[in-house]
């Protein structure tokens, strides 16, 4: 790529076509990213262009836009340009700067997490067959996208029954001395007590790749036989599990429910647009098999169908790793220019097809029904939302109709593992990736001070958006508060607020009532008696649902925390020891317990542990004995 060729104007300059027309005389025909800019030097718009002067040269136009495109022009008082070798890197360019920049007028995907996927490992005697998400750093095969964590553990609970092979860590392996409850409840061979061979338990692997691969054909009429000649074996035990697992494979066959013939890899990717919003719904094929679908809520931003779908696969799989095949409802602009990009990105030929006819066209057509269906179900969803936000501003007098409301809670054991957690509710419901947790840091803090543990939360919290946002206009700051506590906790936050000269934030307190019913909560704000809401009011259900959602994190996260800390060993705090040495370790002594008893003899004869390492070790553990 050449040099940024960053042309700010200053911000008192006129805005409109007249100032994208003075850059003219500085294009050439590159391809490249321009950025248009307001006079507060915010981000408009990011667009790439295969020939920059010839699309800056189309908004230099005084008439032809859409009503969207013209506002846009109208509030453009500088641009910004990078030029790129190849109009597919200015495509990837404009992709990446969408996601970072978040741009007013830019279709933006707003939902962008990873997908599990179901991991086999690679690296060990009798392989794990687990849930994965993230970085795939491990030595292992990776069987995905799943649609949700839901669809991946409802098929792993199957493929256990089916092919008995263990979940359990590396760490649990090495240190079982007799078989945990799968092996009872027949969802594994016990590997770990040599229950069954190396060369049986490879057979299992073997055959739960084939089925993620697609490639169990036979597979089920295999076990049949089995089942059949041990019945007349008379070994009735081994033809009851071998029907089991028929049974089991049977259901993860209907759980995925259409099994498309023709198509082995691929994303089917359907767009309805209503009512100025959007719905993506996103079916993933994989191995013949259908694993699960997502629907998508693109900020479209007055954006046509063609323009929001080319803006939603390249932002979608800017992180991920796309199929052969993307099967669209819509065709899109620059289509092969699309495919060459993704195609480079992934290192295989990745096609971009629109079908007419076929099963292409009828799993499209599935997608677009179930498209259609969600985006209705989001605006009705969405227009109650409003009404509650509504409710909220009449029942406690706000200013304005809350668009963000942030709702706090503790969650400790007699203070151990304490921390705090914010959720956000909006006018589209739940903002999940918005949530926020903290570990509490307070080392002065009382055990189960809950006072102080709520203090600390909000000092962080808002000191940090006086530092990131000073001006609130970003979004970030919340319209109300609602503290899972009665009047000690709103005065702890109340003198917080004071101290940092945040006080035009209104904040309510919500407590149970004194026989603790939920239904009879009574609501605390300072300066104010103490009231309540009817039983049947819908804001009230409203705000049992946000304190319900803001104790489910809470609880979560503490849970998180604690089982890390009750998880950790001694040797996670030895220096030169990392996962693989602790695990061999562990593998050779059988606990961390023993490693800390072991001669220098012993910890030198570990595999991967060096003469250095194994006095590291036994000074750390024998250091003032």
């Amino acid at each position: 790529m050449s040099d940024d060729k960053d042309t700010r104007t200053a911000s008192t300059a006129p805005r409109g076509y007249r100032v994208i027309e003075g850059y003219l005389k500085t294009l050439d025909g590159s391809p490249g990213v321009y950025r248009m800019l307001d006079a507060e030097h915010d981000v408009l718009y990011v667009g790439k262009a295969r020939n920059l002067r010839n699309r800056v040269s189309n908004y230099a136009r005084p008439y032809g836009h859409s009503p969207r495109i013209a506002k846009m022009i109208s509030e453009t008082s500088q641009m910004m340009f990078l030029t790129t070798r190849t109009e597919t890197e200015a495509l990837l360019l404009e992709q990446n700067l969408i996601k970072q920049l978040k741009p007013r007028y830019n279709v933006l995907l707003r939902d962008d997490k990873s997908f599990p996927n179901i991991m086999v490992t690679k690296d060990h005697d009798f392989p794990q067959i687990a849930k994965h998400r993230g970085a795939k750093k491990r030595k292992a095969a990776y069987y995905g996208p799943f649609a949700s964590a839901g669809a991946v553990n409802r098929t792993l609970n199957q493929l256990q029954k089916v092919f008995l092979l263990r979940n359990c860590s590396d760490a649990d392996f090495a240190t079982r001395t007799r078989p945990c409850l799968q092996y009872q409840i027949k969802r594994c061979t016990a590997p770990c007590v040599g229950k069954i061979s190396k060369e049986d338990y490879a057979a299992f692997v073997s055959d739960a790749e084939r089925f993620l691969q697609g490639k169990d054909t036979g597979l089920q009429q295999r076990l049949a036989a089995e089942m059949e000649a041990a019945s007349e074996a008379m070994e009735f035990e081994r033809a009851a599990g071998l029907r089991d697992r028929i049974r089991a494979m049977t259901q993860v066959q209907t759980s995925q429910g259409i099994n498309p013939r023709t198509v082995g890899e691929a994303d089917v990717i359907a767009l309805h647009m209503e009512g100025g919003q959007a719905c993506v719904q996103v079916f993933f094929i994989r191995a013949h098999q259908n694993w699960g679908n997502k629907d998508f809520y693109p900020r479209v931003s007055g954006a046509e169908a063609d323009e929001v779908l080319a803006a939603f696969i390249g932002q979608f799989y800017d992180q991920k790793e796309p199929p052969r095949q993307l099967i669209l409802s819509h065709d899109i602009e620059d289509r092969d220019l699309m495919a060459e990009a993704l195609s480079e990105k992934a290192g295989k030929k990745v096609a971009i097809l629109i079908p007419q006819r076929g099963e292409k066209a009828e799993l499209i057509a599935g997608a677009l029904r179930n498209a259609r269906e969600s985006l209705g179900r989001k605006m009705s969803e969405g227009a109650a939302q409003e009404r509650l936000l509504e409710g909220l501003k009449e029942a406690f007098d706000l200013p304005v109709v809350p668009q963000r409301v942030e709702v706090y809670d503790n969650s400790h054991i007699q203070g151990a593992h304490a921390v705090g957690a914010m959720i956000v509710a909006g006018p589209e419901g739940f903002m999940k990736n918005q949530y926020r947790k903290f570990n509490i840091r307070g080392d002065e803090l009382t055990p189960g001070d809950d006072f102080g543990m709520m203090k600390e939360v909000l000092t962080r919290r808002f000191r940090r958006l006086l530092k990131e946002d000073p001006d609130r206009d970003r979004g970030l700051w919340p319209d109300l508060l609602l503290i899972d506590g009665g009047a000690g906790q709103v005065s702890a936050v109340h003198e917080i607020m004071v101290e940092l000269g945040v006080m035009d934030i209104p904040m309510v307190g919500v407590a149970k009532g004194i026989d603790r019913d939920q239904g009879k909560e009574e609501f605390h704000r300072t300066g104010k008696p103490v009231m309540a809401l009817r039983r049947n009011d819908p804001v009230l259900y409203f705000i049992q649902r946000m304190r319900d959602e803001a104790h489910r994190f809470a609880i979560g996260t503490h849970r998180a925390k604690r089982s890390k800390a009750i998880s950790a060993t001694p040797l996670d705090e030895v220096p030169g020891v990392g996962s693989g040495r602790k695990k061999a370790l562990l593998a050779h002594f059988g606990s961390a317990k023993a490693v800390s008893r072991a001669n220098l003899a012993d910890l030198k004869a570990v595999d991967g542990i060096s003469e250095n390492l194994a006095q590291t070790i036994y000074d750390f553990f024998h250091e003032g004995a």
